[in-house]
């Protein structure tokens, strides 16, 4: 079973009018979390079910999250005021390999972009950020990613989709690993345009989630690997996946 920790907050702060963003102190977190992964969080106590979150940041003694609201069990986490405690399990799930030299390409959309900051700020400044919002009120981090990246681009959807931004950067020569996190559409489009390229790639997936330990089998997704097909289990053999492995 992973580790459940009772964590203050440090800060919270609205973001966009969507978007929160919380850091907790919580030093076993902070010092054994991998890019990529998340933790699952209780939300008040009437409800079972906790809400994945992905890992935005993590240094020293401080884990940092953000999340939209989507429903009441994120609405009442975003009403957390610094001083009060939550419930978190983790670190969970698999997270993302850096490869060890080349430039990488971090796709990201929407609720997906906060944590490719944290591989932006891992990963030197040898990354291009390319960022889709669907407005430009959504639109969050670009000070952070352009602090942390050699080139950030921020698209939105009335003037255009970051897969545009990532096949321009492809057809211009671009080269080296692609990482993303966003929406499954956004996610299968970034596979097929790596695979046409033959640009490596790896995704994360956003799935509902029961227990976030691979118990329930809830977020249960489709994958091949090494030629057999297996039912793989996002909050546990994923959320990051290789994008060949993945049936779309």
């Amino acid at each position: 079973m992973p580790n459940r920790y009772i964590c203050e907050i440090i800060t919270s702060s609205q973001l966009t009018e969507t978007a929160f963003a919380i850091a907790v102190k919580c030093d076993e977190i902070a010092a054994e979390v991998r890019l990529g992964q998340f933790v699952h969080i209780k939300c008040g106590e009437e409800r079972l079910l906790r809400r994945p979150i992905s890992i935005c940041r993590a240094e020293g003694d401080t884990m940092e999250f953000i999340f939209e609201v989507k429903g009441d069990g994120t609405r009442w986490l975003s009403k957390r005021k610094q001083g009060d405690m939550l419930d978190i399990l983790g670190p969970l799930g698999s997270g993302f390999a850096l490869p060890e030299s080349g430039n990488i390409i971090a796709v990201g959309g929407g609720a997906g972009v906060p944590p490719l900051l944290f591989v932006a700020q891992s990963a030197g400044n040898r990354v291009t950020a390319l960022l889709g919002f669907r407005d430009d009120g959504k639109v969050m981090l670009t000070r952070e990613f352009e602090s942390a990246c050699d080139a950030v681009r921020v698209i939105t959807d009335n003037k255009g989709y970051v897969t545009d931004l990532l096949e321009e950067a492809l057809n211009n020569g671009g080269r080296g690993a692609v990482i993303a996190c966003g929406p499954r559409v956004m996610l299968k489009a970034v596979a097929e345009i790596c695979k046409r390229h033959k640009i490596p790639c790896q995704v994360s997936l956003e799935e509902r989630m029961g227990c976030g330990v691979g118990a329930c089998l809830v977020c249960a997704c489709a994958t091949r690997i090494d030629g057999k097909d297996h039912m793989s289990r996002v909050c546990k053999d994923g959320p990051v996946f290789n994008a060949e492995e993945v049936v779309w």
